[in-house]
């Protein structure tokens, strides 16, 4: 049952929070709705927001925005001599300010919408779309010690004060901010992995068999892999044990492909073997891949974070066109490896099932609707909690005339990295 006080509190939240980041000069300041950007398959969401900018400050120079995909294989601190350890996936780059004639008619968000009437005249839009194919976002775990920022495929979106858009930004004037492309699990599943696999002996007139297979294709993170294994030895060996474990296999698409693997998860069991000759066993197994029990893992793959607390083990990259894999930057895949041990001289025998491991797409809730007025009363009767609130999360409020004609809260953009020493 739900506690009443817990609703209490979620009704005075404010309904849209709305993300800001200045310059170091605080010249111009970057607003942006959400940090995690959806990738449906069909098309991705869109990156749209303002920047609000000092007209004395740019006295005749533009402001340009651009969102940046790259695959990052290095150090930050090696990037000498001009190179670096990064391959750009995907650029655009717009003009921001002064707004260009073909940009003037195009039709405002309605988050643009409101935070334009908040901000007033000098904030001016951008809106960027992701076609389908590029990567979503995937960090490789860093060792224990390793600072600066971790390997891997990440978004940034940059706006900056300059001449012409190639040329390379101040960090007094410019404003980064870390974005991140996430890609949710399909609402059907796909058909049941199942692997049947018969080995022959010498001088054994029968085989031995192994049946495996999975309760369905996709999985969720934190969910218990079921792995069903039927083995009929009609062989003349025993089979000594079975190791089940989850692997993971990450492509590495860079100027050539190369695969890591790691095992995530993995158990080894001796009950019901040694199975002898004209034995049959049937019996199920469970395994479950955590992050937990992984972070001593220097590159696993993980998926991208905007903080380590929501960071869990990379979901599955589900690719749709096989020409563009190169784009991809990382490829991750999962198998669950069944193997067999009969000792020395009968070697062993293995099976492998792919599988698919994703978050569930989230519950799409409808936004409460607050008119100006009990958006008032509520400001009213709970004043003092808004305050306390306000130093714990650190959001920023507008003035009470502006509080009135919509419910936008600002939160600082901070840039949270991965640690390394968990």
């Amino acid at each position: 049952m739900d506690n009443p006080a817990n609703n209490s509190e979620e009704n005075k939240k404010p309904g849209t929070r709305v993300f800001k980041k200045s310059s170091p000069n605080g010249k111009i300041t970057v607003y942006l709705g959400k940090r995690d950007f959806v990738d449906h398959q069909t098309h991705v969401d869109p990156i749209d927001g303002v920047v609000l900018i000092d007209p004395d400050y740019i006295k005749g120079r533009k402001v340009f925005a651009h969102v940046l995909a790259a695959f990052r294989y290095g150090r930050e601190d090696l990037d000498v001599l001009g190179l670096t350890f990064r391959k750009d996936l995907f650029l655009s780059t717009e003009q921001i300010y002064p707004c260009k004639e073909e940009k003037i008619n195009r039709p405002l968000t309605r988050l643009q919408e409101r935070l334009i009437k908040k901000l007033g005249a000098n904030a001016y839009p951008f809106y960027y779309e992701l076609p389908p194919h590029c990567p979503a976002s995937v960090t490789l775990q860093p060792a224990p010690g390793d600072t600066g920022k971790p390997c891997g495929v990440d978004y940034e979106l940059k706006a900056y004060v300059g001449e012409e858009k190639d040329e390379k930004p101040h960090k007094r004037n410019s404003v980064r901010l870390a974005i991140r492309k996430v890609v949710y699990a399909p609402n059907k599943q796909g058909d049941q992995p199942c692997v049947e696999i018969s080995k022959d002996f010498v001088m054994s007139p029968n085989k031995l068999h192994l049946e495996a297979s999975l309760d369905k294709e996709v999985y969720h993170h934190g969910e218990d892999i079921v792995v069903n294994v039927h083995i009929a030895n009609n062989s003349n060996r025993s089979v000594k044990k079975i190791k089940i474990s989850v692997r993971q296999f990450a492509d590495i698409c860079l100027f050539s492909t190369a695969q890591y693997k790691c095992s995530v998860a993995e158990i080894e069991s001796e009950d019901g073997y040694p199975l002898g000759p004209g034995f049959t066993l049937s019996k199920v197994y469970y395994l479950k891949p955590l992050l937990a029990n992984n972070k001593d893992k220097r590159g696993l793959a993980l998926d991208g974070q905007l903080k380590h607390e929501d960071t869990n083990l990379a979901s599955s990259t589900i690719v749709n066109d096989q020409s563009n894999k190169e784009n991809l930057g990382i490829i991750v895949q999962y198998k669950v490896k069944v193997k067999l041990c009969l000792g020395a001289l009968g070697g062993d025998v293995i099976a492998e099932l792919p599988f698919i491991l994703m978050h569930p797409k989230p519950i799409e809730e409808p936004p409460p609707k607050t008119t100006a007025l009990s958006a008032a009363s509520n400001r009213s009767t709970n004043n003092s909690q808004n305050e306390n609130d306000s130093q714990i999360r650190n959001l920023i409020q507008l003035d009470d005339d502006d509080d009135k004609n919509d419910d936008i809260i600002f939160e600082d953009f901070a840039r949270l990295r991965l640690k390394g020493d968990t």
